[in-house]
């Protein structure tokens, strides 16, 4: 409610700026704080506002047109940083991980250097950790085929492991 005689002020019609030039001085440092906030990144900012601002001087001959440059311009900066986010997003999920180049030769090493550390068990030992960790079986399965409780088939392939550790395997 007003009182009586007070002077109402009405909004004013958003007149078009008539220079690119005086639009731009007066509104780049906003723009700038702005997309700075936004991204985190003082040239990623520049950036954007760069683009905002050709976008805007590339319709300036149609800025009549355009309800409130001021919101054009900001709408267009932020905008941009989303589609560079999504772009990074997308080229990131693209990113192939690096391999690492195999010999093949390395491979075969690596199984005799197994096979040599699995003579060093008891044939009980090394029949149960290659029945349960190579091919998978259950201590209850690898127990029937070894003729044995699966108790025994756990404590086999527990000092297996341990003796394993002790020479510098796989689980040391």
């Amino acid at each position: 409610m007003q009182a009586e005689g007070e002077v109402v002020r009405l909004p004013v019609a958003q007149t078009a700026p008539s220079d690119f030039r005086a639009f731009f001085e007066d509104e780049h440092r906003r723009l700038f704080k702005t997309l700075y906030f936004v991204t985190g990144d003082r040239a990623e900012a520049a950036d954007l506002m760069q683009e905002a601002f050709l976008k805007l001087w590339e319709r300036w001959d149609r800025i009549d047109r355009i309800e409130d440059p001021r919101a054009y311009l900001f709408r267009v900066a932020l905008n941009g940083s989303k589609m560079r986010a999504r772009a990074a997003r997308r080229a990131a999920a693209r990113i192939v991980p690096i391999g690492t180049a195999t010999d093949p030769y390395d491979e075969a090493d690596i199984r005799e250097d197994v096979r040599r550390m699995l003579l060093t068990l008891t044939p009980r030992q090394r029949t149960a950790l290659v029945l349960l960790d190579q091919y998978g079986y259950g201590s209850e399965d690898a127990a029937r085929i070894m003729g044995i409780r699966p108790s025994t088939v756990r404590a086999l392939a527990t000092q297996g492991r341990a003796a394993l550790r002790e020479a510098g395997g796989p689980d040391g």
